[in-house]
């Protein structure tokens, strides 16, 4: 293991100049067609058939002031970000400066009856749209999806649609995740503009904006909550359904929900209320052994659409021996994970194509893991959607932001003299670079937003509220707002370190010391650990190395990661350790402790076989 020296060095590491950088590209990035570019539908649990695309080549400008400028600067491929090599720009966006997009939107016809939502998937970080030179809509926050109702201001034929796009990045208390302006280490390349796909679609007048699932596997019942963009007069609501049955068509509504299992119709259910819970008769668990999923069609009025939900419970209870471990449908299940910061050195946040998402769940599969931690980011529906049907269990992080953060306060210290600030609390704002009001509560926000959001997605196993300090604040508070929003899965409140002694876990995160587990009150994990590193020349995106213990040869690392899964995690699983997520599936930059290269050519060791078939038994 690295001695002090070494660590220190590792933590003080600088930035490499940016002429040291080498652009990567991944196999899918190589093979991108400009004219199909992340065509599939991007909401995958409330799916309709009549949707547009709009991802391709749009028109941009980056001027100084926030005037439109009369001519445009070139081409970028959206939804690729123009900091990165697929956007064909390889800018970057500064604070102060302002990112402009255009495109022809052609309508061959209108629709009477029908409304048009225009939908982003996200745009990093605050954005004002027009439409026909008509500002229909703003937006602040760069991780969430949003939409536009624009059916008052599209026309038949030619209409133009115009962003105008700022991000602050680090400079300001905005969520920013691990993107930094000055990148280097653990920090990465900013990225601005629109990041997931754009779309629209043709919607009933009166349409579901939304539904909540939830699964209960001890009742042998799952319910749906149906929300609409508008809501039916009240004495429609306590109606019953023959006196519904019998009105005039004019104002009957009814919510129907079809059941569908192994692609056969298993259930019709009917309701004048717009939550239906259903039974669900000799259930088939999900599990990252069997992900079955079941399949559904849900009516309202004259809206429709399909989706999807999995019958699964995870909770911390007492095992056999009296040890607090995660339960997975209701039996232990070691929690074996990846830390996942969904980078791409094409295309920065932005996967090159639905493929390239699987790859990385499927590599995870593969090399013996059965879960991921989606670190300081939220990913594209699709991405979710691809964890749940290939069985792969997530710990969802919420994004940070805040001021410059204290690397005495959130690096050193805690890591080097852990004892030292344990009883530290998070009110004190100031220390961890909380101080603005309006940061705490966009902060909150978003929290309930990403939430509601992933609600539905059965993959997800756990919160996490807060990583190493970053912009933590009253995490009592955030665990009491996440509780209150979802009572079906995990939280972890402070992941790493200023642990204010809640939630569901001893969440630490351990680099230089030996491994140890003491039972407690709470089930431990390992939220972060490993984190070797092996630097693969002509696959490497520079020359600095970041990692926290350094190897040569792939085989040396090979070796060093199995001999630290058979000697040591398997001994803490059997002593009551919970979860460990390993640091982590890919290189990022100068990070080269991923497990794959950040080009995703090469992988650096081989699969952990035996913990493979000890969950693979546990899922039985």
């Amino acid at each position: 293991m690295m001695n002090l020296k070494d660590a220190a060095r590792t933590l003080f590491y600088k930035e490499k100049p940016q002429s040291s950088n080498h652009q990567l590209y991944t196999k899918w990035g190589e093979e991108l067609n400009p004219e199909q570019v992340l065509t599939e539908y991007p909401r995958p649990q409330l799916r309709r058939e009549n949707y547009t695309i709009l991802n391709g080549y749009w028109d941009y400008s980056i001027t100084e002031k926030p005037i439109k400028p009369e001519q445009f600067d070139g081409k970028i491929l959206v939804p690729f970000s123009p900091e990165s090599a697929l956007s064909g720009v390889k800018r970057q966006l500064k604070p102060g400066e302002y990112l402009w997009y255009e495109r022809k939107l052609t309508m061959n016809g209108i629709y009477p009856g029908m409304r048009c939502i225009l939908h982003f998937g996200a745009v990093d970080q605050g954005c004002i749209i027009w439409l026909n030179d008509y500002e229909v809509a703003e937006h602040l926050g760069g991780y969430l999806p949003f939409e536009v109702d624009i059916t008052k201001d599209i026309r038949e034929g030619e209409n133009t649609l115009t962003l105008m796009v700022t991000d602050e990045s680090d400079s300001s208390y905005h969520s920013r995740g691990k993107q930094k302006l000055r990148r280097g280490g653990m920090w990465y390349t900013a990225q601005s503009g629109i990041w997931q796909t754009v779309w629209y679609e043709w919607v009933p007048e009166r349409y579901i904006t939304s539904i909540k699932i939830t699964p209960d596997v001890v009742k042998s019942e799952v319910t749906i909550q149906i929300y609409q963009n508008k809501r039916y007069p009240d004495d429609l609501q306590y109606m019953t359904y023959s006196e519904l049955h019998g009105m005039e068509d004019s104002r009957k509504e009814l919510y129907q929900v079809l059941l569908i299992e192994d692609g056969k119709m298993k259930e019709l259910v009917g309701s004048y209320q717009p939550n239906i819970t259903i039974p669900i008769e000799n259930c088939r668990y999900w599990s990252p052994g069997d992900p079955f999923l079941y399949d559904l069609v849900i009516t309202a009025g004259d809206d429709q659409v399909e989706s999807y939900f999995a019958m699964r419970s995870f909770e911390v209870k007492k095992d056999e021996k009296g040890i607090r471990r995660i339960f997975l449908n209701q039996k232990p299940y070691f929690q074996n994970g990846l830390l996942d910061q969904g980078y791409w050195p094409d295309g920065l946040y932005t996967a090159p194509s639905d493929e390239a998402m699987i790859f990385d769940i499927l590599e995870a599969k593969r090399l013996g893991f059965n879960m991921l931690r989606k670190h300081i980011k939220v990913e594209p529906l699709r991405w979710y959607y691809h964890c749940d049907r290939l069985g792969m269990i997530v710990w969802q992080d919420m994004v940070n932001g805040g001021g410059e953060y204290n690397q005495l306060l959130v690096g050193y210290l805690p890591t080097f003299l852990p004892c030292i600030l344990l009883r530290l609390k998070d009110n004190h704002y100031k220390l961890f670079a909380r101080e603005n009001p309006e940061g705490r509560r966009e902060w909150s926000m978003e929290c309930r937003e990403t939430v509601e959001l992933l609600y539905n997605s059965p993959c997800i196993a756990c919160w996490v509220a807060f990583n190493e300090a970053w912009g933590q604040f009253d995490s009592k508070e955030a665990y009491k707002l996440i509780r209150e929003l979802d009572a079906t899965r995990l939280i972890d409140h402070a992941s790493g370190w200023y642990d204010q002694h809640i939630g569901d876990f001893e969440s630490i995160h351990n680099y230089f010391h030996p491994l140890k587990v003491k039972v407690k009150k709470r089930a431990v994990v390992f939220s972060e650990f490993g984190g070797y590193a092996c630097y693969i020349p002509g696959h490497s995106f520079s020359l600095g190395v970041f990692g926290y213990r350094i190897f040569f040869q792939p085989k040396d690392l090979n070796e060093a990661f199995q001999k630290l899964y058979r000697e040591e995690i398997k001994k803490l699983w059997e002593k009551g350790l919970s979860a460990a997520v390993y640091t982590q599936l890919s290189d990022v930059e100068d990070e080269v402790n991923g497990l794959i290269t950040y080009d995703r050519k090469i992988c650096k060791v081989e699969p952990l076989s035996w913990l493979e078939e000890s969950i693979e038994k546990e899922d039985e």
